[in-house]
């Protein structure tokens, strides 16, 4: 297999210095440029060559049948796909006669680079054509923060050596041709050429294109605007068919003269508006577009970035390669969620068609937790989204025999699309997870609207799911039977500790809402004998522990179950492709962090002890076969004195698409694992927690790291923490004698603003000697 790109280390861009085909499909992914509503995968300006083609809106998609050998009850029967929309990003080039191709002619130099402070992608290309003729290259390419709908691409073309004739075609494409992921030939057909053409204008300096999915109904308008700035005279023209439209820029340069072509871009779709609506919405963003020009739109993209910077920013000294990836997943985070606005952020976000484009409980469990600190605007969003959907979680519940509401594993637009019920339908605490993110919100950013609007309703709707499926047993005992928890490798089983930890957590905050609410919650229906319920039941809830061992079970029985013999494995790929599930539900092997997770997210739950023999116990089976695992066991190995081990478990998070660990980027970059570094950094070696509704902060610093800044906002105040070896300092950054109550080290302080905090650092001594891993899976030591 070919090994991935490794990019030049540079601490505020991410850049490819040279082209390599080999590699494209990394790097359509990495260098993807998108604002949560838009996203373009950063294939060549020309389209050619690429490996997939992607332009995507965000729950803009196709519904497709679900193919199952044996159906059952309950199974969902139609999934969701993320559509490749009109392609408006192409810009073809032209030498005298011959086509500008990087695979033809002499390419003498070619780089591009993704500016994390500007939001701008850019790329400088130095070609020769097979007869000769030389040019220069520049174009830049940003998906815009200010401006939701509205895409750009600045072209400009030198000409090298003599006079050349240069055209230039911008083309808006539909029903690109997609590699089929499916050998399912239904699956296949909804996917092929799923847009139907409904509508197209000429505009003077470009056109409109309209159209239709075949069986989601769900319309979309693409559109083009031009700005063309030549030394001479030029000609354009515009063609338009059903499913493209061509703008066409001709002119002739004398050696060193520059042509320059500015494209705007339009999207917009809709599921009710009309199609005139749609076509005049596109026109008025393309206008708005024009009006502000490259420049405008470039200068507003860099005022946003600095904004976001100035809260969100993480330094890491000593660790150069760490830093670029952090900020590297800060970015793509920040690019998947900024103006989603009530729709749902994808697991791989708008950077590749991975997952179908589906989300899953990684947003609320692993993307939330960031955006509420730095992006809390982009994080109210999503959960609006999860509440817009609510009615169709209350008919998947009943479906299922249940009350409340059963939010699905995987979707788009809100129905159930995981046709593998052990990892989709009985991994429940997707519901509690979700609850978690909605009480986070309120907490952190002091906000309660989002409470009185929607979050209430979802807590109360999660609490009597969890009511409606757990039970007392005789002695009184709560339990949570036939359930998959985040370890999918232990699939259906008793009392999964996570869930239920996460389940009593959910329980609570409904009953908190409940009274802090009491009108609205008597509107849902809620009386005191239903609160009582959930009270009783959080209680009660059941904790795996086996006394033998000393350590907690991560369900019922799972400690008796026979060890998977490594020995024999061979690491790389991941078990589930080369092992049957039955094989691995009986075996103490675990996919991913389960238990540890239930530390991180609960610690409340766990004494320090607890905490160290747990981590020691499950480091030793854990294969870590998602991309979810690594940032969580960085922040719990850091928490029970294991940093270097964290240190190694944090960049292997951070650099999961720069360096391809998982051999998949090229379908999409995995967000929750560029949102987990950050978890793994500012809550692993900045110690921070939330406690009771209080900040706490104990910064300890493995020996690769000297020093580390993290700015993030809570309730509304900007704060920074700054920790070496030695020392902490935290600062509030903001003016008007603002002051924030926090434990640093456990000691209550308050900081106000203009009278930093500074302390001495805290050591941690280890209760036992770091842990090993199974053979062949100890984290890649990639920094």
């Amino acid at each position: 297999m070919k090994s991935p790109a490794v990019y030049p280390v540079e601490p505020w861009q991410v850049r490819e210095p040279a082209l390599d085909l080999e590699r494209l499909a990394q790097a359509e992914s990495v260098f993807a440029v998108a604002n949560g509503h838009i996203g373009l995968r950063a294939n060549l300006d020309e389209g050619e060559p690429h490996v997939i083609a992607g332009t995507y809106l965000n729950s803009f998609y196709e519904q497709r049948p679900l193919p199952y050998p044996e159906g059952g009850y309950g199974y969902p029967e139609q999934g969701q796909t993320l559509v490749n929309v009109t392609d408006g990003k192409l810009v073809r080039l032209m030498v005298d006669d011959e086509p500008f191709h990087v695979a033809h002619g002499r390419l003498i130099a070619h780089e591009r680079v993704l500016d994390l402070r500007d939001g701008v992608l850019r790329r400088t290309v130095d070609w020769e054509s097979p007869a000769g003729r030389r040019v220069r290259i520049r174009t830049s390419r940003l998906v815009s923060f200010t401006q939701r709908a509205v895409a750009a691409v600045d072209y400009e073309v030198e000409a090298v050596g003599g006079p050349l004739r240069i055209t230039v075609q911008s083309g808006l494409v539909a029903n690109e041709e997609q590699p089929h992921e499916s050998s399912d030939p239904r699956v296949a057909a909804a996917l092929d050429r799923p847009l139907v053409a409904v509508a197209q204008d000429t505009e003077q300096h470009g056109a409109v294109l309209l159209h239709r999915t075949r069986a989601s109904k769900l319309l979309m308008g693409a559109g083009t605007d031009h700005v063309v700035e030549a030394p001479g005279d030029y000609d354009e023209e515009t063609d338009v068919r059903e499913d493209w439209a061509r703008t066409t820029v001709v002119t002739v340069l004398r050696p060193g003269e520059r042509l320059r072509v500015t494209k705007f871009l339009g999207y917009a779709w809709s599921s009710s508006r009309s199609p005139e609506a749609l076509r005049d919405q596109v026109a008025g963003a393309l206008t708005g577009a024009r009006y502000a020009g490259w420049d405008g739109l470039a200068a507003e993209q860099r005022a946003y970035l600095d904004d976001f910077w100035d809260a969100a920013d993480v330094e890491v000294e000593g660790d150069p390669v760490l830093q670029q990836a952090v900020r590297f997943g800060l970015f793509h985070v920040l690019q998947a969620g900024a103006r989603a606005e009530r729709r749902a952020i994808g697991a791989k976000g708008l950077t590749g068609p991975g997952y179908d484009g589906h989300a899953f409980w990684d947003t609320e469990g692993f993307v939330l937790p960031l955006l509420t600190y730095v992006a809390p605007q982009a994080a109210a969003g999503a959960l609006r989204w999860r509440h817009s959907i609510l009615d169709q979680a209350r008919l998947r519940a009943r479906t299922l025999g249940l009350a409340g509401a059963a939010f699905p594993w995987r979707t788009i637009h809100g129905e159930e699309c995981s046709a593998y019920w052990p990892a989709g339908t009985a991994a429940l605490h997707l519901n509690a997870v979700i609850a978690r993110a909605v009480d986070r919100y309120r907490q952190l950013t002091g906000d309660e609207s989002l409470d009185e609007e929607c979050g209430l309703e979802i807590l109360v709707e999660t609490a009597r799911l969890w009511v409606s499926y757990g039970h007392h047993d005789a002695a009184g005992v709560w339990h949570v039977d036939g359930v998959t928890g985040p370890d999918e490798y232990s699939g259906v089983t008793d009392d999964n500790l996570f869930t239920n930890v996460m389940a009593a957590r959910n329980l609570r905050a409904a009953v908190e809402a409940c009274a802090r609410r009491p009108e609205a919650a008597a509107r849902l229906g809620v009386r005191p004998a239903e609160t009582d319920a959930w009270q009783a039941a959080a209680d009660a809830v059941h904790i795996p522990y086996d006394e033998r061992l000393g350590v907690h079970e991560q369900s019922t029985g799972f400690t008796r179950y026979a060890p998977w013999h490594f020995a024999a494995e061979h690491p790389g790929e991941p078990l589930m492709l080369r092992a049957p599930y039955f094989q691995l539900y009986r075996r103490q092997v675990v996919k991913q962090a389960d238990l540890v997770l239930a530390m991180h997210w609960c610690p409340e739950e766990f004494t320090a002890e607890q905490k160290a023999r747990n981590v020691d116990y499950y480091e030793r089976i854990t294969v870590r076969d998602s991309s979810l695992s690594a940032c969580t066991q960085a922040v719990m190995c850091a928490e029970v004195g294991h940093l270097e081990l964290a240190h190694d478990y944090a960049c292997e998070a951070a650099l999961v698409d720069l360096r391809d660990l998982h051999a998949n980027t090229g379908y999409g970059l995995h967000l929750a694992s560029l949102a987990g570094a950050w978890s793994a950094i500012v809550e692993g070696f900045g110690g921070l927690r939330e406690q009771g509704g209080e900040l706490a902060l104990a910064p300890r610093l493995p020996e690769g790291i000297t020093g580390l800044r993290f700015r993030l906002r809570r309730r509304g105040l900007r704060l920074l923490v700054e920790a070496d070896q030695q020392t902490v300092r935290v600062t509030l950054l903001d003016d008007g004698g603002a002051r924030l109550p926090l434990r640093l080290y456990d000691e209550p302080v308050e900081v106000v603003a203009g009278e930093p905090v500074e302390r001495t650092v805290v050591p941690l001594k280890p209760l036992l000697p770091a842990p090993t891993q199974p053979p062949g899976y100890a984290p890649q030591r990639v920094r």
